[in-house]
């Protein structure tokens, strides 16, 4: 006997079923849309699809309905590609919808997404995207040359960088002959020497943009040396090309400005840094000025003629000592010369003899003891005035002389 089982349990059980059944996951169903509902809240779509004998139950969440390129309504027939779930809380089982076309779209749609699921398994849409250069020279557009999308970016190049040529490469953009006439384009671009193509066209229906969804052009764009940028149809649009781009961009206005600089925000920058850079060689200026002050100053410190300057300052101050010292010594020797002087004035016998003394001489010799002399000895006396002869009469001895 089999076990019991509660809602819950079996409600998630048919839910895992549904969700690992892979014949479930990804189906394309085709039928009339009824009971539309739009939750304005949320932004979610609630549905069925019918045929003439059957109906299912379908929701879009928000972030898929975003994406549609028209407006549902009830009895439009329609392809709706999605996942089949269950509902738990209800027991309903529901197509989970990411993609809705209408009918007439959904074989081209199926063969859309074929196209692109083989094209992203041979890596061309995961292929490293070239940068997109900043200062381009030469720009090459690949578009219609009848068409809006040209002058619309000739139209955007002329103001934001007019100094960036732009070359027309014509192609057709659609019907049977776009998709060779196109790719052959995208070729010549590519060899021309320019540093980015725009591969653009303005809007239109699905029809209209599919030689941009053809494995011809999409690998044309992936081929390229040159950046690419894709701007095909409205921003809504979303082609191969786009995906295998190495830039994408909702217009071909908005290609334009995506290829160039404004050259007005060049200006500004290029003020900018040129203030920026005299601020810094003033600054650097100032520094270096500075540092050769301090080199001037340490050399003349260290200068043959600042040496030289400083002995001979050294010697000036030396002879001036030596003058001065010179001087003094001068000065002392004139007084010790003086004081000698006056010592030999006062020892001078002739002196003596301005006080009243008297000198004996002998034979022209001072005689300066009375025992050098004898009776009858001829002498000579000096004295105040002048000198005398006389004769020795008699020695008188000292009567103190011991």
């Amino acid at each position: 006997m089999s076990s019991i089982l509660s809602v819950s349990q079996i409600n998630t059980y048919i839910s895992l079923k549904l969700k690992n059944d892979p014949k479930l996951r990804g189906v394309a169903v085709k039928g009339e849309i009824s009971n539309l509902s739009i939750n304005s809240r949320s932004g979610h779509i609630y549905f069925s699809l019918c045929d003439e004998s059957s109906v299912i139950r379908a929701v879009m969440f928000s972030s898929s309905a975003a994406k549609l390129r028209f407006s549902p309504f009830d009895g439009l027939s329609v392809v709706a590609y999605g996942n089949a779930e269950v509902y738990e809380r209800d027991g309903i089982y529901q197509l989970i919808v990411s993609q809705l076309v209408p009918d007439g779209e959904g074989g081209a749609y199926l063969a859309y997404l074929k196209l692109a699921e083989k094209l992203s398994k041979l890596g061309i849409f995961d292929a490293p995207k070239k940068p997109i250069p900043r200062y381009p020279e030469e720009i090459a557009v690949v578009t219609s040359p009848t068409g809006a999308a040209v002058h619309d970016v000739e139209s955007v190049v002329s103001k934001r960088y007019p100094i960036a040529k732009i070359k027309l490469f014509p192609a057709a953009v659609q019907g049977a002959e776009a998709p060779e006439s196109l790719a052959s384009a995208l070729k010549s671009a590519d060899e021309s020497g320019a540093d980015v193509i725009i591969l653009t066209r303005g809007g239109g229906s699905s029809e209209d943009l599919s030689a941009f969804n053809t494995e011809l052009v999409t690998l044309a764009v992936s081929a390229c040396k040159t950046p690419v940028i894709s701007a095909v149809g409205h921003e809504i649009d979303r082609t191969l090309c786009d995906l295998a781009a190495d830039l994408r961009a909702p217009t071909p206005s908005a290609a334009a400005m995506l290829a160039t600089p404004d050259i007005f925000e060049m200006i500004s920058e290029i003020e900018a840094i040129k203030r920026t850079l005299s601020s810094l060689a003033s600054a650097r200026a100032k520094a270096f000025e500075e540092k050769l002050l301090r080199y001037k100053y340490a050399l003349s410190a260290f200068s043959v003629k600042s040496r030289l300057e400083s002995r001979r300052k050294e010697l000036s101050d030396i002879k001036e000592s030596l003058k001065r010292l010179a001087e003094r010594r001068e000065e002392l020797s004139k007084i010790e010369l003086s004081g000698l002087k006056d010592m030999l004035e006062s020892l001078n016998p002739k002196n003596v003899l301005s006080r009243g003394y008297a000198l004996i001489y002998k034979d022209g010799g001072i005689v300066s003891s009375v025992d050098k002399l004898s009776s009858g000895m001829n002498i000579e006396i000096a004295m105040r005035g002048g000198s005398a002869e006389a004769e020795v009469k008699r020695i008188i001895g000292d009567e103190n002389e011991v």
